[in-house]
Formats: structure tokens, C-alpha cells, sequence
């Protein structure tokens, strides 16, 4: 009976989990949460990548070579419906004059009517600097001004999730470049178009074609 007994008592007992061997209810939850945050944060980043996408021209715009658009001064006076095209002639983004003249923004839509980006009437007659912005009224880009000289101006543009840019040359004269540190974004000049009223817009390939041009306006708009 001794020899039993002691049998029993040395018999291993099969191991139970201990309620700290997993992780508790408190854990998962925060786990849940920075899986929810993650994945809306990525939803976000794909659609800011979709609009830039669509900025970008699609099959008429910059894409993937270097493009000429012809613009028009003074864009917020114009009154009318403005068709910016391409060196090839075709019409790439309409600024909407319906817009301009009730609301006094500068709307940049595509061949199909839908919105890119938007300059606000708040911010025409802020001389020292303009906002551009996105459909949903999101700040996507600020322009200011850095360095007024008798012979050359500097400007900058505050770029959202992105590079800095700086606008060096003659303003006035619409004969100036768009930079990001040494490389050239654009480039502004009026020897590609011989029309009156209008300047030449050389954007480099794989850049936010429609933002670049609303840049354009904007320091056309603030050197008057």
C-alpha cells in the first residue's frame, strides 16, 4: 500500500496554462486598435496617391516625359472658362470660369469636369503668400514669398508630405524655375508660346502636373 501511495504522489501532473501565459483582454484590445488605425491610415495614403495620380495628367499629361502647357495670365480675372493645353494642342485641365466668377476660386478640373485642386477667394488677396487645395478644401501646397530683389526673385512652396520647393528668377516677366535642392522641377518662360497673355509651363516627367501649374498661377496671381 506504501509502494502505491508513493506512486501516486510522484505521478506528473499535466501542465495548465496560467492566465499570464496569454495575452489578456486589455492586450488584444490594443492590438485591435493599432490594427484599425494602421489599416485606416493606409486607406488614406492610397487615396492622397490616387489624387496625385490624377493630378498628374493620365495618357495627356506629364506622365513619364517632359510637357509643355501654355497658361494664361492672370487667371483670376478672366471671367470665362480657360482650356490649358499641351504642346501638342490638346486640352489637358480646364480652369472652371463659372467658379470664377461667383466664387472667385481657381478651380483646375480634368477633360471629364472633375476636380483636382483649388485656389480659395480667401486667399486671392493675400499678398504674401496663397494656399492651394484639394477637393476636399485639404491644404495640399502653400506658396510664399522668400526674397524680393530688384533683379531676382525667391519664392517658396511649402509642399505637404513632400519636398520643399524654391522658385528662383524674373517673376514679372514669367521667366523663372521651380527647384527641389538642385533638380529642376519646372521651368516658367515665355519663348515656347508666342500668344499674348499667355506663358509657357515645362514641367519635368513623373511630377504632380496640375499642382505645378496651380503653383504657377498662384505666384502669378501675388506678382501683380
Amino acid at each position: 500500500m506504501q509502494e502505491v501511495h508513493a506512486g501516486v504522489e510522484n505521478k506528473v501532473k499535466p501542465h495548465t496554462p496560467r492566465q499570464e501565459d496569454s495575452p489578456g483582454t486589455e492586450t488584444r484590445d490594443k492590438l485591435k486598435d493599432v490594427y484599425h488605425t494602421c489599416k485606416s491610415k493606409g486607406a488614406t495614403n492610397m487615396r492622397r496617391r490616387e489624387e496625385r495620380q490624377e493630378r498628374r495628367g493620365g495618357p495627356l499629361g506629364g506622365g513619364m516625359e517632359k510637357t509643355h502647357y501654355q497658361m494664361r495670365e492672370k487667371l483670376a480675372s478672366i471671367g470665362d472658362d480657360f482650356w490649358i493645353e499641351n504642346n501638342r494642342g490638346e486640352k489637358v485641365y480646364k480652369v472652371d470660369g463659372k467658379a470664377l466668377r461667383i466664387r472667385k476660386t481657381i478651380i483646375f478640373e480634368d477633360r471629364a469636369g472633375r476636380e483636382l485642386a483649388k485656389i480659395q477667394e480667401r486667399m486671392l488677396h493675400i499678398k504674401d503668400s496663397m494656399e492651394i487645395e484639394d477637393p476636399s478644401g485639404q491644404q495640399i501646397a502653400m506658396v510664399k514669398k522668400a526674397l524680393i530683389t530688384p533683379l531676382r526673385d525667391r519664392w517658396t512652396v511649402k509642399i505637404k508630405g513632400g519636398p520643399d520647393l524654391e522658385v528662383k528668377g524674373n517673376i514679372v516677366d514669367h521667366e523663372y524655375t521651380i527647384g527641389e535642392g538642385r533638380d529642376k522641377v519646372a521651368e516658367v518662360s515665355k519663348r515656347w508660346f508666342r500668344i499674348r497673355d499667355t506663358y509657357g509651363v515645362e514641367i519635368e516627367q513623373g511630377q504632380d502636373d496640375v499642382l505645378i501649374l496651380a503653383i504657377t498661377a498662384c505666384i502669378d496671381q501675388m506678382a501683380q
